[in-house]
């Protein structure tokens, strides 16, 4: 098994968050793991990707030019990484903040409106683990029991009373993911 992942949109989003979670998430389970950000000067507000790497084998490189996954927040990322979706491959994408819905035939497309689900849960700042959710809906590549030990490992110890609405905000996200 390898899973090669984009998750991208604005700094802020949890972007960078959501892709340590899920790294995290497969050491947990001894997979090989590679977790490469990429954001400019501006940060919060600016464009960021992560690119992770999820394998039973070693990860020859972190560099990738196509992806298995693209998990899309906003539509400069959806410009940009549409196109890089093997064929067969899942794109999953926010609906909020996307002007133009993706039009490939020869992948899985998926959408998610996560600010409604995380408003509707009462936790905003969940955002990230309701798209989280709805990735490992399509592709559950690592446990939920892993997800949790992921959390804990990448969240600082004063933020572990969050864990379990996290936890809902990710159950959530796989309860509301719709193919297209």
């Amino acid at each position: 098994m390898k899973e090669e992942i984009i998750i991208a949109g604005f700094g802020g989003q949890g972007v960078l968050s959501m892709g340590k979670i899920l790294a995290y998430s497969g050491m947990m389970q001894d997979k090989e793991i590679s977790w490469m950000p990429s954001y400019g000067p501006e940060m919060r507000g600016g464009t960021c990707n992560v690119t992770v790497v999820i394998s039973d084998t070693r990860i020859s490189s972190p560099i990738l030019n196509t992806y298995d996954t693209a998990i899309i927040l906003n539509q400069q990322s959806m410009d940009k990484f549409e196109d890089k979706v093997r064929p067969g491959g899942l794109l999953i994408f926010d609906i909020n903040g996307i002007t133009r819905f993706p039009v490939r035939k020869d992948i899985k497309i998926c959408k998610i409106d996560a600010v409604d689900v995380a408003t509707k849960i009462g936790n905003n700042k969940a955002y990230n683990m309701v798209v989280l959710g709805a990735y490992l809906k399509e592709k559950p590549i690592v446990t939920l029991e892993n997800v949790e030990k992921g959390l804990k490992k990448s969240l600082p110890q004063r933020h572990w009373d969050s864990i379990p609405q996290n936890q809902e905000a990710i159950r959530s996200g796989m309860e509301s993911v719709v193919e297209l």
